[in-house]
């Protein structure tokens, strides 16, 4: 078994969606081909309801698959097609764009006003990017969780983990996600598959994520404010992780809660603007004609 080493620790940035949602984005729309076959991840998380109320009104996607993840409040959404919903804190949409869909996700606060939640952006292969669009809505209950002796606890979301399997099916690049907690000061080691592009993003907590008997230099562009230990992974990090088959963290004194996301990369061209990502300019070029004259929409 080999542990991974990190080839980056980067913090999510501010920035502004929809129709004026501000979120954290942790990497998308830039030189993404270290975390093929993933495209972006942003963290909308916040107390104040003006700055998210607005959501994502009507948009469209084609040649991707979004996931959302809802952890406090809920997310009401829409397409083209008819169908309606509401996820709720826990819940788990994986929508599979394909061909088209127009559709449209707006937040709500919970009691207290806070929304918090994750969307996940993987990319199709040229042989699905024009597939019939298709939804998978997972309610929180439907998530397996396992819990080790340690108190490690691990929903597993897609693909299979410590004997459980997620109930998200039938994705492309065959992904594994999971929310991962680690109790305070427990040092945890956790599989993930060397064939695997694989990153964690930290949300509750903080820790450090390698070899304790082998420190290594990474990319940083954040150091720990409280520490000034530049490895510290702590809220809103993303960790990258070059090859190998495990990896392993070391929990600070609040524990750590982050996702753990990996994926067998497609490694195929990549043409993408806005939400759409085709892997040529020419088919990006006829998917904007097409929403611009109607006939984005293949599937009825």
């Amino acid at each position: 078994m080999s542990i991974r080493p990190i080839k980056s620790i980067t913090q999510s940035q501010p920035t502004i969606e929809g129709a004026g949602v501000r979120l954290r984005r942790a990497f998308g729309f830039g030189n993404t081909r270290e975390f093929d076959p993933f495209l972006l991840l942003d963290d909308f998380r916040n107390d104040n309801p003006q700055d998210y109320l607005a959501g994502f009104p009507w948009h469209p996607h084609r040649g991707i698959e979004t996931i959302t993840y809802v952890l406090n409040g809920a997310v009401q959404h829409g397409d083209s097609l008819g169908n309606r919903g509401s996820l709720g804190a826990g819940d788990v949409q994986w929508m599979t764009a394909g061909s088209g869909i127009l559709h449209q996700e707006m937040p709500q606060g919970d009691e207290r006003g806070r929304m918090h939640g994750f969307q996940l952006w993987a990319n199709l292969p040229r042989s699905l990017k024009m597939t019939d669009p298709r939804y998978q809505d997972i309610v929180a209950r439907d998530i397996p969780e396992v819990v080790d002796d340690d108190g490690t606890r691990v929903r597993v979301i897609c693909g299979s983990f410590w004997g459980k399997t997620g109930p998200v099916e039938g994705v492309a690049a065959d992904p594994r996600y999971l929310d991962v907690w680690v109790p305070p000061c427990v040092r945890r080691t956790l599989p993930v598959e060397s064939s695997r592009h694989a990153f964690a993003y930290v949300f509750e907590g903080s820790g450090t994520f390698r070899d304790a008997s082998a420190p290594r230099a990474v990319r940083t562009e954040w150091v720990g404010a409280a520490t000034g230990t530049p490895e510290l992974a702590g809220n809103r990090s993303l960790v990258l992780f070059d090859s190998g088959d495990e990896i392993t963290v070391q929990a600070g004194e609040d524990g750590i809660r982050f996702l753990l996301v990996s994926g067998r990369p497609i490694e195929e061209p990549v043409a993408w603007q806005g939400p759409i990502v085709m892997n040529t300019d020419a088919e990006l070029r006829r998917a904007y004609a097409e929403l611009h004259d109607g006939t984005f929409i293949k599937h009825r």
